[in-house]
């Protein structure tokens, strides 16, 4: 998918993208597919109605939290169609598991510098395991991972809670 010129990383795109992809085997990563091949699994018809659906619910989500004072800078959907073939969303949806979410405050400043802006996602937990070292050796993305440390787990779980505060005032 061709991008605007000049974006740096956390640029705001223009307008929200669908970037489709298939579910992976258990324990695979989902593999990033084109509109195009979407289209030749499921069909023109289901692949533009996903691709409507996906970008609605991502700019009415987004529109919320923004007011909320978080940026959903991106989140992924699951849909599959139900016995009778209606369309569904599946699995979870717009939790920092399935989301970026940046806090509006902090964003522009790690914009300018080129970082990522902090956020209230898994990204703390990627941060670490990119650091992380098994028997001396950086880890190599392989079964098993490295032991989260519980201050990693409840780093996480914070800022878990607070992205849940922000947005429910719960």
């Amino acid at each position: 998918m061709k991008l605007p010129a000049g974006l740096q990383n956390a640029s705001k795109l223009p307008e929200p993208i669908f970037t489709p992809a298939t579910k992976a085997d258990v324990g695979d990563h989902d593999e990033n597919i084109s509109y195009d091949k979407m289209v030749e699994i499921i069909g023109a018809d289901l692949a533009a109605q996903v691709r409507e659906l996906a970008i609605k619910l991502y700019k009415k989500a987004a529109d919320y939290a923004l007011t909320k004072g978080i940026i959903i800078a991106d989140t992924k959907f699951e849909f599959g169609l139900d016995d009778q073939g209606t369309l569904t969303v599946m699995d979870e949806v717009l939790t920092p598991d399935s989301s970026r979410f940046w806090p509006v405050e902090g964003y522009e400043t790690a914009f300018k510098a080129g970082a990522n802006p902090p956020s209230y996602d898994k990204q703390f937990v990627r941060d670490w395991l990119e650091q992380a070292t098994v028997n001396g050796q950086p880890w190599d993305k392989t079964a098993p991972s490295p032991a989260l440390p519980q201050s990693v787990i409840d780093n996480t779980a914070a800022k878990y809670q607070e992205a849940l505060t922000r947005l429910t005032g719960q």
